[in-house]
């Protein structure tokens, strides 16, 4: 399995969803930071479980505990190593299911690969539960890139085919990047989270689940970040937000839309602004060649609908191989997207930290 990312700031992550705890290794962080963690605590705690009706019943606290790598509260230059437990694991809501690959899941392919001895307790390391050790490496990182003027956020910009207001490609700063994060709902158009979550509820109560799309913006990102081919900087983002379970999809910039517009219309004119060279719009997403050039990095990422879903679906039973229908019973999201938006804020922090 390959748990590890990066090579400036390389990360490894460990555990599975029920095993008695979980974790991440960071090689790369600088000597002599001081860790905020009341900061990171706030950062886990928005992609926490059970944290609204809107999110799975099971509670974690996930509080970090830091076992090397840090001295009285500053980073010391050796491996940064952080455990979060898990304390709220009902295993036992997964024995019906050891046999019955669940639909949307990893069961399946993971049992042919691993010739049956892969973890099937919440999805074991395949599961969104992994997300938390992520965080705690992206927290570090915001704080890192903070220091150095670079300001990370995201909100909910599409769930159950509700829109948010999407960020200005050109005119986002770091404030608007702050205030959006610091809110229990991540949406710029606060009129649109009753809706949204009326969605939520209604899948819920239909034993199904809804997705969404996220919005990651990062500013201050200076030019020259980032390699020409595979090393660009929509390769190294990609290749971290595939890393988590329920991304299906990712785009910068115009994206997908710009595919249906001239050159004329899709190409940024350059300009000069206060003796700098800029760019007039953002359609490119603040990455030319692979190299950042300045202008806010942004992307957006598709989130399936939660693959756990009450509703009788097919299966084939791995033993018998005879067809069977289940129900998957247990806690889970009925839309993961809100416990999400954090998690793309560390795909962006921990990319730049190897980009620059």
């Amino acid at each position: 399995m390959s748990c590890s990312f990066g090579s400036k700031f390389k990360i490894t992550v460990f555990g599975q969803s029920h095993s008695d705890c979980i974790g991440v290794v960071i090689d790369g962080v600088p000597a002599g930071i001081r860790l905020d963690m009341d900061a990171i605590s706030a950062f886990m705690r928005r992609r926490a479980p059970g944290t609204g009706a809107h999110t799975t019943a099971r509670k974690e606290t996930d509080t970090p505990q830091i076992l090397s790598g840090v001295v009285e509260g500053v980073t010391c230059g050796a491996p940064l190593c952080a455990i979060i437990q898990n304390e709220n694991r009902r295993s036992g809501d997964y024995d019906a299911l050891k046999n019955l690959p669940r639909p949307g899941h990893a069961d399946f392919t993971a049992f042919e690969k691993y010739d049956g001895y892969a973890d099937t307790r919440g999805g074991g390391n395949f599961s969104g539960r992994m997300t938390a050790p992520l965080c705690f490496a992206g927290a570090v990182a915001k704080q890192i890139l903070a220091d150095q003027g670079i300001t990370i956020g995201a909100h909910i910009a599409r769930l159950a085919k509700i829109d948010d207001a999407p960020f200005d490609p050109v005119g986002i700063d770091a404030q608007t990047l702050r205030q959006i994060t610091e809110k229990d709902f991540p949406v710029f158009c606060d009129d649109e989270k009753a809706p949204m979550l009326a969605a939520i509820a209604a899948a819920k109560a239909d034993g199904d689940s809804v997705g969404g799309v996220i919005e990651c913006a990062a500013v201050g990102v200076p030019v020259g970040w980032g390699e020409p081919i595979f090393d660009s900087a929509e390769s190294v983002i990609a290749h971290l937000a595939f890393g988590i379970p329920a991304v299906k999809g990712i785009e910068f910039g115009s994206g997908f839309a710009g595919a249906d517009l001239r050159g004329s219309e899709n190409n940024d004119a350059f300009a000069l602004k206060d003796g700098v060279i800029t760019t007039k719009t953002n359609r490119h997403g603040g990455i030319l060649g692979g190299i950042t050039s300045g202008q806010p990095l942004i992307f957006r990422t598709a989130i399936k609908p939660t693959p756990s879903i009450a509703k009788p679906q097919t299966t084939v039973h791995l033993q018998t191989l005879q067809e069977e229908t289940i129900t998957v019973g247990g806690r889970h999201d009925p839309c993961i997207v809100p416990r999400a938006v954090p998690c793309m804020e560390a795909v962006m922090a921990i990319a730049l930290m190897n980009l620059k």
